[in-house]
């Protein structure tokens, strides 16, 4: 696991430009495609993903409904390495004590969650009341095109809690180059012969 504080991190956050080798990804966050899955009030998910000026603001929160888990849908505008994941849970047991992250996959939800396999998984830090980042293997989110985080417990409440979604790392317009398919107008079933199929065809059944 890889995280840091704010206080301790080696650089300053709080005026990182939206341009350079690194930077906040909101800006390249398809908000309007944003889900959030078991959140008590509808629409509040997208509420956690906000400008990093944000990042400290309480008002602004998800809590899930029927039980502790939740799952964010969060699609970028382009493709994206990936550095951290910047998190602002709770300081009560309503924060989340895991995270499980999947890339460039729509069909995640909680009956399917557990039966696939993760790009990575964190233990989170509790009792927090700062953003903490969590480092990606850079190897695997090089090309992320969407993410979803599953936050499968939390450190004893009935609910959870997630304050602050952020990402870091650099974007990278996606290329819509013009596609040429090549395909048969009409099947011709003489091109598509089965060896021995016309004796099998031919021989009566007695």
């Amino acid at each position: 696991m890889s995280h840091c504080h704010n206080e301790h991190c080696e650089h300053d956050h709080d005026d990182l430009p939206e341009s350079g080798e690194q930077f906040i990804l909101y800006s390249k966050i398809d908000l309007e495609n944003v889900r959030c899955l078991n959140e008590s009030e509808p629409n509040s998910g997208k509420l956690t993903i906000r400008p990093w000026d944000q990042r400290q603001e309480d008002s602004k929160y998800v809590e899930s409904d029927a039980d502790e888990q939740l799952i964010f849908f969060i699609p970028f505008t382009g493709s994206v390495k990936l550095r951290s994941i910047c998190l602002r849970t709770d300081c009560s047991d309503s924060a989340p004590s895991k995270m499980k992250v999947f890339i460039n996959r729509d069909d995640v939800d909680f009956d399917t969650a557990d039966s696939y396999t993760s790009t990575q998984e964190f233990e989170l830090v509790q009792g927090s009341n700062e953003v903490v980042e969590y480092g990606t293997k850079i190897t695997k989110f090089s090309s992320v095109r969407n993410i979803t985080l599953f936050f499968p417990e939390n450190f004893g409440h009935d609910t959870s809690i997630v304050r602050f979604i952020g990402f870091k790392g650099e974007w990278t317009e996606l290329k819509r180059d013009p596609i040429i398919t090549v395909y048969e107008a009409n099947a011709n079933p003489a091109d598509h012969k089965i060896p021995g199929a016309e004796n099998k065809m031919n021989h009566s059944i007695q």
